[in-house]
Formats: structure tokens, sequence, C-alpha cells
């Protein structure tokens, strides 16, 4: 890590660091963190992982010690989860994230093979349900989970700005091309952003078209280059806004 200067600190899921062919390293460039990072004239400290939710965030925050060192040079905390919490989970997630710990290998291939091939059907089948079905991680848990990691930066750095992401859309196949928990989602991260005055990053509105139209990553999920360029250059004009009107303050 680096060190001196001002950080974008990043707390995400995959779409941080996922392009249009495969995971990238962390420092690449065309990653919507470095490019909002850039444009600030200042360094991405990213921690992220595939799949994150906004427990993840919270677990993170809490457990890496990477997080607190970025926290005093922190120039604004983004908040880039939420979007893995409305996915289709016919599965409770936390008997999912047991799979890759099943013994013997066999086992953990066949379980894992078979739920693959039952999830995109039961996701479909489970959008039919009243509220569309279960959630990897229900609105009220993600927004409180927001909340603490909101609350536990901003109780040492008060004056830090905090954004947070919407929940993208995705044609995934894996998903059943469904996705009923992101209205909800998106409300309640509305409603929370308005009450604790956190900034919102509308990445629907920024990189639906793109998702919709194919021109991300062939699993449906993931960006291309252009969403990310698209993400970061309205984060930083985001982020600086916020920094402007904060210095305009007598």
């Amino acid at each position: 890590m680096t060190t001196g200067g001002s950080a974008l600190l990043v707390i995400a899921d995959s779409l941080a660091f996922h392009g249009p062919e495969r995971a990238e390293p962390a420092d690449d460039p065309r990653l919507w963190p470095n490019v909002a990072a850039a444009a600030l004239g200042a360094r991405t400290e990213l921690v992220a992982g595939a799949g994150w939710t906004a427990r993840h965030a919270w677990h993170a925050l809490t457990h890496d010690p990477r997080v607190w060192a970025a926290v005093p040079h922190t120039r604004a905390f983004v908040l880039g989860v939420g979007g893995m919490d409305a996915l289709p989970s016919p599965l409770p997630t936390a008997l999912r994230e047991l799979i890759p710990v099943l013994r013997p290998e066999r086992l953990r291939h066949r379980v894992r093979d078979g739920y693959l091939r039952a999830q995109p059907w039961l996701a479909r089948a489970g959008a039919r349900l009243p509220g569309g079905g279960p959630v990897a991680l229900p609105p009220r848990l993600t927004v409180d989970y927001l909340e603490r990691c909101r609350a536990a930066v901003t109780a040492l750095r008060p004056d830090v700005p905090v954004v947070a992401t919407l929940p993208a859309p995705h044609r995934a196949a894996v998903y059943g091309g469904v996705h009923p928990g992101r209205s909800a989602a998106d409300r309640a991260t509305r409603r929370w952003a308005a009450a604790t005055g956190v900034r919102v990053l509308d990445v629907p509105a920024l990189v639906g078209d793109h998702v919709r139209g194919g021109h991300g990553n062939p699993d449906g999920m993931h960006w291309g280059w252009a969403a990310h360029a698209a993400v970061g250059a309205a984060l930083a004009e985001l982020v600086g806004s916020v920094v402007d009107s904060s210095r305009r303050r007598p």
C-alpha cells in the first residue's frame, strides 16, 4: 500500500474489479474506482471480493487492517456493495457459502454442480412468489450493515463524505435472468441515504443500457470498460462536488 496523499476508500463486490473478460488486478486503471481516483488526483484503496454483500463489507471494515490504515487518509468512503444482496438466493446464504468447504471433494463438486444447474430454475420460480422470493440479504439487513459501516468510519472521520452505490441490473443466465429484489433494495438504500446524509451514485442509470444491451461481460453480470469509465467519472464528479461544497461552508 502506498503512503501519503488522499485515498478513495472503496469497499465493494466484484463489479469493482471484474472487466468484460475476467477479474483484473486491483490497480488496473480501467476499473471504476481507479478511474474516479485518477480524476480526483487521489489513490485507490480497494477492499473487495466476489459475491460480497453489505455484511461482507462490515466484516472487512472490522477485520481488515488495510481499512484501518486507510481511514486517516481517506478523501471519500465508497460503499460499492448492496447489488449482490438483491440477487435471487434460493438456498439460504449461510448454507450456500458452506458449499466450498464440503468434503470429500467429490461431494463438493456434485453439490456445487447440482446447485448451479438448479439455481436458474429456482430463481425464476421464486420470482413468482409474493415479494419476489428470497434474496441473498433482505433490504432491512443491507441498510443495517451499510449504516454500521458509515457510522464506524464517520465516528473517526466525521468530515469524510460517504457514497453508496445503488444495486446494478443484470441479465445473468445463472440467475435465470430475473432480479425481483432489486427495486426493494434500491428503495431501502435511497431511504437510508436520505436519512443519513449519504450521497447516492445511481449505478443503474449509468450502466443499465450497457448491461441490458449485452455490451458487458458475457456472464450478464459484470461490465465492459465503457461502463467502468462512466461509473468512475460520475463518482469523481459526485465526490468532487461534495468536497467543494464543504470547502465553501463558512
